[in-house]
Parts: structure tokens; sequence; C-alpha cells
């Protein structure tokens, strides 16, 4: 999970949209750290599950947040916060659990769906949602 999250944050350019979408312990937090390598970030990712954001700043200007929705059954004032994020070329937007806010996501988005069958095995599914997510997933899983 963490190869493939470095690999895709390689190919970041800031106004980027990703769900991930996986049950607890799929993955998710792990292949975010692997994003923020992949942006440059040294700083340690954290999951956001009790915080339901956090920031990190890349070397080069960008930003990622990373936010976790699976405490709230409403995202209340954060719809405006992601709202924000979402359109804010400087930022890449992580979602976890997205139902809350499935009404503040834009309609051009990566879908990532984790599905863990055993403790070590992970099945990764990219569904890009828009010409320019098509494009960043080519050739991502060779």
């Amino acid at each position: 999970m963490k190869q493939l999250g470095e690999k895709l944050g390689a190919r970041l350019r800031g106004g980027e949209v990703i769900e991930l979408v996986g049950d607890i312990g799929a993955g998710k937090t792990t292949f975010t750290k692997g994003l923020a390598v992949g942006l440059g970030i040294s700083e340690d990712v954290q999951s956001p599950s009790f915080t339901i954001s956090r920031t990190y700043d890349t070397p080069h200007e960008l930003r990622l947040v990373h936010y976790d929705f699976y405490r709230l059954e409403d995202a209340g004032i954060m719809k405006h916060d992601i709202d924000e994020a979402i359109h804010d070329d400087q930022t890449v937007t992580i979602i976890e659990w997205g139902a809350a806010v499935r009404d503040v996501l834009p309609h051009e988005y990566l879908e990532l769906g984790i599905v863990s069958p055993s403790e070590d095995d992970r099945h990764v599914l990219l569904t890009p949602h828009g010409e320019r997510y098509e494009t960043l997933v080519e050739g991502l899983a060779a």
C-alpha cells in the first residue's frame, strides 16, 4: 500500500481529490503515508480518525489534507473546510469515509477501493472519475 501511495504521490501536482474506500485496517492510512513520501513530505503522517483532518506541507508549495469522517454521520461545518480544500489548486485532498461529505465532493476525483482478504494481502481497485484521473492512473500498476 505504501509503495502504491508513493508512486501515485509522485504524479500529483495539486488540486487532486482522492477518496479512500475500505474497512478499518484495510491500509488507507498506510497508503496515505506512501502518498506523502511521494509528495516529498518527511513528516510522520498519522490517521486523522480522532481529529477529523490533518494537514501536511510539501517542500514544493503544495499541501496534503487528509480527512477521516468515520465518526461523523454529518460533516457539519467541516463541509465548508473540505469544499475549500478540494477547490484549492495547491492542495491534494485525501478523504476517508466520504459518505458524510458526498454532496460536497467534485464530479471528478479518484476512488481507491481497498479490500483486505487477509492480514498480508490487499486488492486495490482504482476508479478514475474524469479524464484527469484516467490519465493519472495510466501505467500506475506497471
